[in-house]
């Protein structure tokens, strides 16, 4: 809902609430008048007016320029009306006006509307009108026409800030829905295309020959796709100098190789976690599972499972052939919690935000982005020579934003 509703509702209100104080006030001092028929016709005449254009003080766009002119229109000429139909003697007393408090709502309306300009005119006039039906600087008179300024000079800039951040909300949010969106792209382009031109790269500097070439072309474009990911595009020639440096992984640098499928779970009931990730288990990983079933939404599952394959990945690309992995699964009262651990070399101290901004980002997308969408986290923990631990925690009920989506390769 727009800040601005609010307000129009409320001018709304006012009009409808100062119309019936204005015609009881009238009705009142009737007898007083010298002209009780003309003032009369008046407030019949604006009743009217109120009753016909309600609506047009309900939303901005039923509220034309056109309708706010003659409204004020209407409020300026029952000031100047006051000079008929009443005494001098009243007029003089300080005595109100035919529109009386029903004029400062032709005046918000401009506040509403146009801002605090538009309110500062609108206001201005109201007051030379005032000042001519009582055709001296008095006091009470001033201390009205300064009120009502102010009120709708203020009124109106509190709008034009509220407008104005309500338009950096907005944009904040498409901002923000359109990194998610990218983050998800770039973790299912880290997952599948990434992996399988970096082991062609490394297979066509194993094989040598033609095959080297291929490879080369491979680690061109794999460098090209993950600046394209982190967020820029690579001139060629700065593409070049990249490339002799991707001839193989080095170690420790946080990027999965080998492709691993992650199961799809069926249905739409609660998945166990822990179907999931018994097929990682194997020579090489040892997997710990509780005794009962470790529930998630189906697409909060797939995407830890996807975690869960691209920190193996990391093991087998950075830790060797040879080390071994152990997957644990916990089941928390209000969170699943499953800790990767290996033995192998472990992480050098800031590596992992080096290689993000490298552009390489398996733990930047594929595993950390995951859990952040799914209201989780994801920790690291690594001593040099004593292998690394990653800690995924996905709060119980969490889905990915956006609804389920699907999974590539991981």
């Amino acid at each position: 809902m727009s800040v601005e509703l609010p307000l129009w509702r409320a001018l709304t209100g006012y009009r409808i609430l100062t119309l019936v104080y204005t015609l009881c006030l009238v009705a009142l001092s009737y007898r007083q008048y010298a002209h009780p028929l003309g003032a009369a016709a008046y407030m019949g005449a604006l009743t009217v007016w109120t009753a016909l254009t309600w609506q047009r003080t309900t939303s901005a766009e039923r509220c034309t320029r056109h309708f706010l002119v003659a409204d004020l229109g209407f409020a300026i000429g029952g000031i100047l009306l006051t000079l008929v139909v009443d005494t001098h003697a009243r007029i003089m007393d300080g005595g109100p006006t035919l529109p009386s408090i029903w004029t400062a709502g032709a005046v918000l309306g401009f506040a509403i509307k146009g801002g605090w300009r538009w309110a500062a005119v609108a206001s201005s006039i109201v007051a030379v009108a005032n000042l001519v039906e009582r055709q001296e600087f008095a006091r009470d008179t001033i201390h009205n026409v300064v009120l009502v300024w102010v009120a709708s000079v203020g009124l109106g800039y509190v709008v034009e800030v509220a407008r104005s951040s309500e338009r950096t909300l907005a944009r904040a949010l498409q901002i923000e829905a359109a990194t998610r969106e990218r983050e998800r792209l770039a973790r299912d382009i880290h997952d599948s295309v990434l992996q399988v031109l970096a082991m062609v790269q490394r297979r066509g500097a194993e094989i040598g020959g033609e095959a080297s070439e291929l490879g080369r072309m491979a680690g061109e474009q794999e460098v090209a796709l993950r600046t394209l990911v982190a967020g820029g595009l690579v001139p060629p020639p700065a593409l070049r100098a990249l490339v002799p440096h991707r001839a193989g992984e080095r170690a420790g640098e946080p990027a999965a190789a080998s492709a691993v499928a992650v199961p799809a779970p069926a249905g739409d009931g609660p998945c166990d976690v822990r179907a999931l990730l018994a097929p990682y288990a194997g020579a090489g990983v040892t997997f710990s599972e509780p005794g009962a079933p470790v529930a998630l939404p189906p697409a909060a599952a797939a995407e830890l499972a996807a975690a869960v394959s691209a920190a193996l990945d990391n093991v087998r690309v950075h830790a060797g052939a040879k080390a071994h992995a152990w997957i644990l699964v916990e089941d928390e009262p209000h969170a699943v919690i499953v800790t990767v651990r290996d033995d192998g070399p472990g992480i050098p101290e800031g590596r992992l935000a080096d290689a993000e901004r490298e552009g390489r980002l398996g733990v930047a997308l594929s595993i950390r982005g995951r859990l952040r969408d799914l209201g989780g986290s994801a920790e690291w923990i690594s001593v040099p020579g004593q292998g690394t631990e990653v800690e995924l925690t996905v709060p119980k009920g969490a889905a990915p934003e956006g609804g389920k989506r699907g999974k590539g390769g991981a």
